[in-house]
């Protein structure tokens, strides 16, 4: 399977680049197809590589020492991923699956320290995206210690509209398959009570449901569900 220079360099991560340099890049990449449900990597297995998703979605998921499985991101497409050098890691932290049919393109491990000298572009992103993972864990860990389950669900919500949202005639559909469980997994609450949360959005016309699909209807009574109004 051969990469299009052209879609590759679309995103932002790459722009800059030379097209020599892409080139250099994309010959030691090896492209995969992930079908949904379908995993890139397992928890704890050794980090032989790193990725960048081209299209698709994945969710990362980790394991607690009590056995709870908790989703700690989303995967949205031009994301680097799997870089456990960067967190001095010889292992992956989490498990990163398909949640829906995805393009991924793989480097050796190895090949990172020659990636980010020919491209201090990389480097910095790589940054910002351990910044924005750091920030975004502080603010989940400060809503499950702090806030009461609904706003919780509200707030995973409304990120997962504004990270992969599309306008429709209805309103924003979150454009791949997410379940209560999923949602659930991202707040750390149960199916029943996320369940409970949703059924009753949907009464209220605030989002709209299915077999692994929502659409949030009304983002601003939803944004006032999140900062703690009462419907």
């Amino acid at each position: 399977m051969k990469v299009d220079r052209a879609v590759v360099k679309s995103l932002p991560l790459f722009e800059r680049m030379t097209d020599t340099d892409l080139d250099s890049m994309l010959e030691h990449a090896v492209p995969r197809r992930i079908a949904q449900g379908d995993t890139v990597f397992e928890q704890g297995a050794q980090a032989k590589s790193f990725f960048l998703l081209l299209h698709g979605r994945l969710k990362v998921t980790q394991v607690t020492q009590d056995g709870q499985q908790i989703i700690v991101r989303m995967v949205h497409p031009g994301d680097l991923f799997g870089f456990a050098m960067a967190f001095r890691r010889t292992d992956y932290p989490g498990t990163a699956r398909a949640a829906a049919e995805s393009l991924i393109l793989g480097w050796p491990t190895d090949m990172w320290g020659r990636f980010v000298e020919q491209n201090p572009r990389l480097a910095m992103t790589a940054m910002q995206t351990i910044g924005q993972r750091l920030e975004e864990a502080h603010v989940r860990i400060r809503e499950m210690s702090t806030e009461e389950v609904e706003k919780r669900v509200a707030h995973a919500v409304l990120r997962l509209s504004k990270q992969a949202g599309k306008a429709d005639g209805v309103g924003i559909r979150i454009d791949f398959p997410i379940s209560r469980q999923d949602i659930a997994e991202m707040t750390g609450t149960t199916l029943h009570t996320v369940s409970r949360i949703l059924s009753a959005w949907e009464s209220k016309g605030i989002v709209e449901g299915g077999r692994q699909k929502l659409t949030v209807t009304d983002p601003q009574r939803l944004l006032k569900l999140a900062d703690g109004e009462r419907e």
